[in-house]
């Protein structure tokens, strides 16, 4: 190493060891991880209103602090008396994590310097304010300085800090889009509210795979890890219906295997419907444009309804295969229901 004025420089060939990590306990969350929780680093997690981010992240805390790791909670949505009765039905009360309700970015800092803990979740980055600045908090300047002074903490200390993210109605974490470009990790919590199951998607991860995916199931004890993702996906389906594929989706390490259905309406002589679940409206757009180019099938005045099964969403160019295959055969179904109709 050589030092010029106050900047260190290491050459690239030093045999620096890799970063430590502090495994979770929960394995699907380590698996996206990387393997655990790498010290010094800054998470972002984000996902919908009540979709589960408080409660896994409160459960892996528990774990960790089970372990022997010093755990905080800091919340500016809850008070301490609600996250220890999530706690209670959770079954995690005894878990010696420390709690703490506050928004104040230098209290908080203060706290954390006096306690020096090792995993640090704040829920959310989006009500911290500093009084360094005279914005409003959850603006874009607060949340960028909050989650700046936050990150260089981490740095700084060897903590590994966990932020909470707010998503806005496209799907997107709110606040700048520094905001993950600061971090280390950047992580989606997905799931449709009225199926089970929760997937912890990675899309940014410096210590890590980035196509890397967590299965979670939703029970009474909250999340716990799903051993067979596929089979929850093709939970009830019907083997012998027709408008139906299962389609073979690579995420990260492992193939899970999920349902693709497909309904194509009779003509009618309104505006059609295209209604899709789990699925992108221009990938189906090119579909029955091919459809209509190649195939001589014309969707032009159908309706047209694909649906991913368990509210799993596919965006590997494979599937288009089975949603091309669905979508043609029960076309042709349709064509034949309507002929043997007028025929009567």
């Amino acid at each position: 190493k050589t030092r010029t004025g106050s900047v260190e420089f290491s050459p690239l060939n030093s045999a620096e060891p890799p970063p430590a990590r502090i495994t979770t306990g929960i394995d699907e969350l380590d698996r996206v991880f990387g393997g655990g929780i790498a010290r010094s680093s800054a998470v972002l997690v984000g996902g919908d209103p009540g979709i589960g981010k408080s409660t896994l992240l409160l459960q892996a805390a528990a774990s960790m602090a089970r372990a022997g790791t010093k755990c905080v909670y800091i919340s500016g949505e809850e008070a301490v008396s609600q996250i220890q009765g999530r706690a209670r039905r959770l079954g995690v009360e005894a878990a010696p994590v420390q709690l703490a309700a506050e928004t104040d970015l230098r209290s908080i800092l203060k706290a954390l310097k006096a306690s020096t803990p090792e995993i640090i979740v704040i829920d959310s980055v989006q009500t911290l304010w500093s009084d360094s600045l005279e914005a409003a908090p959850g603006s874009v300047a607060q949340v960028r300085a909050c989650a700046q002074e936050l990150t260089r903490f981490a740095k700084k200390t060897g903590a590994a800090v966990i932020l909470v993210g707010h998503v806005t109605k496209d799907g997107q974490i709110a606040g700048p889009r520094v905001l993950e470009h600061m971090v280390d990790a950047v992580f989606y919590f997905e799931g449709e509210r009225g199926h089970q199951f929760r997937i912890l998607r990675s899309v940014k991860n410096r210590f890590g795979p980035t196509d890397e995916i967590g299965v979670f199931e939703m029970g009474e004890l909250g999340l716990t890890p799903a051993r067979d993702p596929s089979a929850l996906f093709l939970a009830g389906s019907e083997a012998e219906a027709s408008g139906r594929a299962v389609f073979a989706a690579m995420e990260g390490s492992r193939p899970v295997l999920a349902e693709v259905q497909a309904l194509a309406g009779p003509e009618s002589a309104g505006n059609p419907r295209r209604s899709l679940v789990g699925w992108d409206n221009p990938r189906l757009a090119m579909l029955l444009a091919v459809f209509d180019a190649r195939c001589g099938l014309r969707f032009g005045m159908r309706d047209v309804y694909l649906s991913v099964t368990g509210g799993y969403r596919i965006a590997e160019p494979a599937g288009d295969l089975a949603a091309a295959g669905n979508t043609q055969i029960d076309v042709a179904h349709a064509a034949s229901a309507s002929a043997c109709a007028t025929s009567i």
